[in-house]
């Protein structure tokens, strides 16, 4: 009487196991990406609505936007940074004394607004950039 064992797996099986944990690690990498990508975007974002209330408190107070020392709208006494801060993704600043534009660079493409020359806002509509202007 022979009894035949099989141990172990064969090539195949391992091949197929090692596919499909190689498919699903690379989707869950992409979407970390992404996640990773929308979060800074939504911190963007973020910091120009809290630079826009920074400014019109300065306004309110002084009668005028903070021309030239834009930290001085600030209880800390500097400008917010961008989260990546660094090229492109930086905060882009035009302040007068009756306007100004806050702009930062956005990586997933859901912005309001092209790059603005100057201090007013070029609101055409951009997937990059994303801009907040004076209210006043």
């Amino acid at each position: 009487m022979i009894i035949n064992f099989k141990n172990g797996f064969t090539l195949i099986e391992l091949l197929v196991t090692i596919s499909i944990i190689a498919i699903v690690t690379s989707i869950g990498v992409a979407n970390l990406l992404t996640a990773q990508k929308q979060a800074r975007d939504t911190a963007r974002k973020e910091i120009i609505n809290h630079v826009q209330s920074a400014f019109e408190q300065y306004y309110a107070e002084y009668g005028e936007y903070p021309a030239t020392d834009y930290g001085a709208a600030f209880e800390s006494g500097t400008e917010p940074l961008d989260p990546k801060d660094s090229a492109p993704y930086t905060i882009t600043w035009e302040v007068t004394a009756d306007e100004y534009c806050v702009c930062a660079t956005l990586e997933s493409g859901t912005g309001n607004a092209s790059l603005p020359t100057g201090t007013s806002c070029n609101w055409s509509t951009s997937d990059i950039y994303y801009c907040g202007q004076n209210k006043q």
